[in-house]
């Protein structure tokens, strides 16, 4: 048995949910409020002492990371195709999620988190601006690496690697990062977004791409 501990979709659980619903996985979900601060309390902490989500628990045993949790669903349910059979390829894979989640993942976290990082309000706002330049150069770095795909990043089908794609853009948006400024990184996603799987998760939980109206 499955359950999953997530917060909102734009959260980094986004990819922990695409990985599981949109390929025909079944699971309890636990929503985490995390602006009620649901997950440093006793009771998820004794599931996850960092107070973070997303955690998979499998048959009662608790899995954090994302990295760890979509290797472990692609070993565990090979036919969902989360990544690559090939060794070399799917090593790659496992590098470029990792890439994203311990690299532009944290940049962000210090635009939207500047009070762990600093203490005055001088400070802060230097940590957000460094913060900000830095991720949207991430973006580019991104967009490097779907510009010549045709169709998702590994092929033919939804990876975690495009929902983290997505997520990444769109929170670009909150950080005044046009997402029509990064032309060939927008199509990737517009693209991703319109897979069938894609769109029923998005429409499921509300979720659109373009943020940087609201920033």
């Amino acid at each position: 048995m499955l359950e999953l501990y997530h917060a909102e979709p734009v959260a980094n659980s986004m990819k922990s949910l695409l990985c599981l619903k949109e390929k025909g996985l079944e699971f309890v979900s636990h929503y985490v409020d995390l602006l009620r601060f649901e997950q440093h309390q006793p009771a998820f902490v004794k599931i996850n002492a960092n107070g973070q989500v997303p955690v998979l628990m499998a048959d009662g045993k608790p899995l954090s990371q994302i990295v760890a949790i979509c290797d472990f669903l692609d070993r565990s349910y090979p036919a969902a195709g989360l990544l690559p059979v090939e060794p070399w390829a799917r090593a790659q894979a496992l590098s470029q999620l990792t890439w994203m989640n311990n690299s532009v993942h944290p940049t962000f976290t210090h635009v939207f988190r500047a009070e762990q990082f600093a203490e005055s309000d001088a400070a802060k706002a230097e940590v957000k601006k460094v913060a900000a330049a830095k991720f949207r150069r991430l973006l580019e770095r991104i967009q490097g690496l779907v510009a010549d795909k045709p169709a998702f990043w590994h092929g033919a089908r939804p990876s975690p690697h495009d929902a983290y794609a997505f997520t990444l853009l769109r929170w670009g948006g909150y950080v005044a990062i046009d997402p029509a400024s990064l032309p060939a990184y927008r199509a990737y996603v517009e693209r991703v977004m319109a897979a069938p799987p894609v769109a029923a998760a998005l429409e499921r939980e509300r979720i659109k791409l373009d943020t940087y109206k609201l920033s």
